[in-house]
């Protein structure tokens, strides 16, 4: 089995659907039909990841799918498990490109903006960062796209303007945009 190090958390379980043991993940760093369903996937048990595979695989919305999972069989199964971070191996991940992925790609990065909003004409070594939270999910509405961002008071729905967004680092994954006024 491959050793801890070499996974990265790409989903959480979020709850049972249903009580045979299908379970809804929610996905962080990759969108789920980024998800190789032939290779396992690792949930941390007594500080050890344990593979599970994954029988069955069905995408819902940009950052969620319903999942099936070796040995999960029922409702309590899942409740075990609810809430836990899931793994895979590096190996596995594809790699992210906006240019190629769109800003679906986004979904797990860290939303940033400047402290001050009339400091968006420094350069980015200028300025005083505010955390606004984790991009969630990407809502493509025609002619206004917009990140769900999960902030310290809830989600919200933030427009994805080429106009707003100051620097994007996908090393860090990490964007730093002009949030609009009274949105966060």
């Amino acid at each position: 089995m491959a050793g801890f190090d070499n996974l990265q958390q790409v989903a959480q379980v979020l709850k049972s659907n249903g009580t045979d043991g299908e379970l809804v993940m929610g996905f962080r760093e990759i969108a789920p039909e980024d998800i190789n369903v032939k290779e396992p996937v690792f949930i941390v048990f007594d500080g050890l990841p344990v593979p599970f595979f994954i029988e069955s695989f069905t995408k819902r919305g940009n950052s969620k799918a319903l999942v099936r999972l070796t040995d999960i069989n029922s409702m309590e199964d899942v409740e075990e498990i609810a809430g836990k971070a899931v793994y895979i191996e590096e190996d596995s991940l594809p790699e992210i490109s906006l240019e190629e992925d769109g800003y679906a790609a986004l979904i797990g990065w860290l939303l940033l903006t400047p402290a001050d909003p009339t400091t968006y004409e420094m350069t980015e070594d200028e300025m005083v960062l505010t955390e606004v939270g984790e991009i969630t999910d990407f809502i493509d509405i025609p002619n206004n796209p917009c990140i769900e961002v999960e902030t310290e008071n809830g989600a919200v729905m933030i427009p994805l303007h080429e106009d707003l967004i100051l620097s994007v680092d996908p090393e860090n994954l990490e964007i730093i945009m002009q949030v609009p006024a009274g949105l966060i």
